[in-house]
């Protein structure tokens, strides 16, 4: 049988083609009318259909780009029909301004240091497309896609820029290029004959994947349709009211393989979830913030492990938590209590105006007094007692302390260093703290109608009311992000430490912290992980860290499998129900992955088999 015998005498184009085979994939092929093992064969071919990128120009290595954050960048469309398909697949590795030519470039663009022009080969006829290119060039680190009859390439002949061609244009053509950009797919083709002086026949650079792919046909080793059994989980949480909507990410070797939102913001609502729309995290802010914190800190020698809390937190000495090493914290084992910091609050504490003696916004109407952290909170942690030091007891004060540490170590806020240190470097656009000063309200997903402390619908407000009382900037929660941030960030670690080309942390202090320290509980440092049986789910290997988080999230990377999954939900709206896990919403959905894995290799091994 030929290579391509699913499109014998079809007359389709390349990208048809393309399209047409993803799609077998992504809803389930064809039953039983083909078998899997031709299925795979078309599949494992289908790039060969598509017309490969080239790389030109790349001798310094700008390609793919690094030290994101540095750049501001902006991508201006001349021409390019499939320009919505490629503005799209840059913005999951980073900001992108986007611009039309000449419909809305002004004088703004001359802020950013990066400019991406996506163009059309016959945008390149106008020699005032040419003249605005040149201009850039010489202003600005320019980067030029371009699509079409790789002949147009005769017009840049004389520059130096990089670019990346595509002889195809269409929107599979655009992904991808826009991905070579980034570093999401590695390229290595060359210039099958000679098109100008400079670029010659063999001219071509290769680069290495070092980002998350989002597009990748010639994948395999996970069965996409058993995945479809993920729906009919999401359509039970959502019927049975344990969530109003939902996020599923699945990331293996690197490449999203499984993306997808369910239901709306609220029950009734007619804004439906977004993939990319931004949760309160909860609990998950304690590896997404804290423990990386920590873990840089580690890396640095700015934290000993083995250090009494005292030894960096003045406040403590003296006191029963001086010498609690820094490590029984990080596993839950300090002795420390859970707190009811609401109680602590009287009327004379809040106003329902800002003011310089209430500065602190809890809600729109809610305006909590100055100091009341330094004042009230913090010295009641300093004076609790530590009735199971040594034993696991799960306490959120934990990560307050951590917070102290890693603030007075660092010598800026948490929710500061985490940015700089992680957040923007790696491309992740929504994970902060206090949403609401970077986005406006649509983008984020509502979580509680309090009823009892706010008083309000809480959307782009920390949930967790000890957060809430601390500025909304704590340890333990606090923290907000989409699912694709949440999957740099985990990439980030499973690859050892480095993403996108830089190295945030020694892959010996990943291993440390996500692997088990305790012989009284299964934690990680920082991290849960894998109980090797029923939690988080039935498959999940021992090798297996994570966290969940009380608003209806959870994260969990496994190693072995080099895999992630990632749920986010607002189980919470409108007041909190227990349904999604009594339910087992998470676990069955992640045993669904396992399950599709396993079927995928399965798969594999009778193609393998068969030839």
């Amino acid at each position: 049988m030929k290579r391509n015998f699913l499109f014998k005498k079809t007359g389709l184009s390349n990208a048809l083609k393309i399209a047409f085979l993803l799609s077998i994939v992504l809803i389930g092929g064809f039953g039983h009318s083909v078998p899997t093992k031709e299925i795979f064969k078309a599949l494992e071919n289908s790039r060969e259909l598509l017309q490969s990128p080239v790389l030109l120009n790349n001798q310094i290595s700008a390609i793919p780009l690094k030290n994101l954050a540095g750049k501001r960048i902006a991508s201006i469309n001349i021409g390019n029909t499939s320009g919505y398909a490629f503005d799209e697949m840059l913005s999951n590795y980073a900001e992108v301004k986007i611009f039309d030519y000449p419909a809305n470039i002004n004088n703004e663009i001359n802020t950013y240091t990066t400019i991406i022009v996506n163009v059309s080969s016959a945008a390149l006829l106008s020699s005032d497309v040419i003249s605005f290119i040149t201009e850039l060039s010489k202003k600005k680190e320019l980067i030029i896609a371009g699509f079409g009859p790789s002949a147009a390439l005769q017009k840049f002949d004389s520059f130096t820029i990089p670019i990346v061609w595509n002889p195809e244009q269409t929107p599979i053509a655009a992904q991808h290029s826009a991905q070579i950009i980034f570093g999401g797919e590695a390229v290595s083709a060359k210039l099958p004959a000679n098109i100008s002086a400079n670029f010659v026949a063999g001219s071509g650079f290769s680069t290495q994947k070092i980002r998350l792919s989002y597009l990748n046909p010639g994948y395999f080793g996970i069965n996409i349709s058993k995945l479809k059994k993920i729906d009919n989980i999401m359509n039970e949480a959502i019927t049975e009211h344990a969530t109003p909507g939902a996020v599923v990410m699945v990331v293996k070797d690197g490449n999203v393989v499984f993306e997808k939102a369910y239901g709306h913001h609220t029950y009734g609502d007619d804004l439906p979830t977004r993939s990319r729309d931004i949760f309160d995290l909860a609990s998950v802010t304690k590896i997404a913030s804290t423990t990386v914190a920590t873990m840089k800190l580690f890396d640095e020698e700015k934290i000993n492990l083995n250090a009494g809390l005292g030894t960096y937190l003045q406040d403590l000495r003296g006191t029963n938590k001086d010498f609690i090493p820094v490590r029984d914290v990080l596993l839950h084992q300090a002795g420390l209590v859970n707190l009811d910091f609401l109680s602590y609050v009287k009327p004379s504490d809040h106003s329902t105006d800002s003011s310089f003696f209430f500065p602190v916004k809890i809600t729109d109407n809610y305006f909590l007094r100055r100091d009341f952290y330094k004042d009230v909170m913090w010295p009641k942690m300093i004076r609790t007692s530590l009735p199971t030091r040594g034993q696991y007891v799960y306490s959120d004060l934990s990560m307050f302390m951590m917070k102290e540490v890693i603030e007075h170590q660092s010598g800026t806020s948490l929710d500061k260093f985490v940015e700089y240190s992680f957040y923007k470097p790696l491309g992740m656009k929504t994970a902060g703290y206090l949403p609401l000063r970077r986005f406006s309200k649509d983008l984020i997903v509502p979580t509680e109608r309090d009823t009892y402390f706010r008083r309000t619908l809480l959307q782009g407000h920390v949930h967790d009311s000890g957060a809430s009382l601390a500025n909304g900037v704590s340890g333990h929660a606090g923290l907000f992000a989409s699912a694709n941030d949440l999957a740099i960030l985990n990439q980030m670690l499973l690859n050892g430490g480095t993403y996108g080309g830089e190295q945030f942390l020694k892959p010996e202090t990943i291993r440390l912290f996500t692997s088990s320290q305790s012989n009284v509980s299964r934690r990680g440092l920082g991290f849960d992980r894998s109980s090797g049986g029923s939690y988080p789910c039935h498959y999940a290997s021992n090798q297996t860290y994570g966290h969940t988080g009380y608003t209806g999230t959870c994260v969990w990377v496994d190693p072995k499998e080099n895999l992630i999954y990632i749920f986010l939900s607002n189980r919470v709206y409108p007041s909190a129900s227990n349904k999604l896990n009594s339910l087992r919403i998470r676990p069955r959905i992640q045993d669904v992955i396992y399950e599709a894995i396993e079927s995928g290799k399965t798969d594999l091994a009778g193609v393998a088999s068969s030839r």
